[in-house]
């Protein structure tokens, strides 16, 4: 893909994540995430504070899609290193 506005660039594509539609998904309120998350309630206020998970705003409201909370979780899954043998010299 070109750009037109500049002859040469190439445009970065994004890849598309599959999505459920908005209402076919389930969505939790912030006590609900916290419960889950094994958390405070101010937890899940500071990610959205930080813009770190995707969320949904409705007036006052703060609602989090269920795939939100799997990109979240699974983003941030830390999984353990092997430990290496260690090789032993002959004296």
């Amino acid at each position: 893909m070109t750009n037109l506005a500049h002859p040469g660039r190439r445009l970065a594509v994004v890849p598309s994540t599959a999505r459920p539609a908005p209402l076919e998904e389930t969505y939790m309120d912030v006590k609900a995430l916290a419960k889950l998350l094994g958390t405070t309630e101010r937890f899940p206020r500071r990610l959205v504070a930080e813009r770190r998970i995707r969320y949904l705003k409705a007036g006052t409201h703060v609602r989090f899609p269920a795939s939100a909370v799997e990109e979240f979780l699974a983003t941030n899954t830390v999984e353990p290193i092997r430990p290496r043998r260690r090789m032993r010299r002959a004296a």
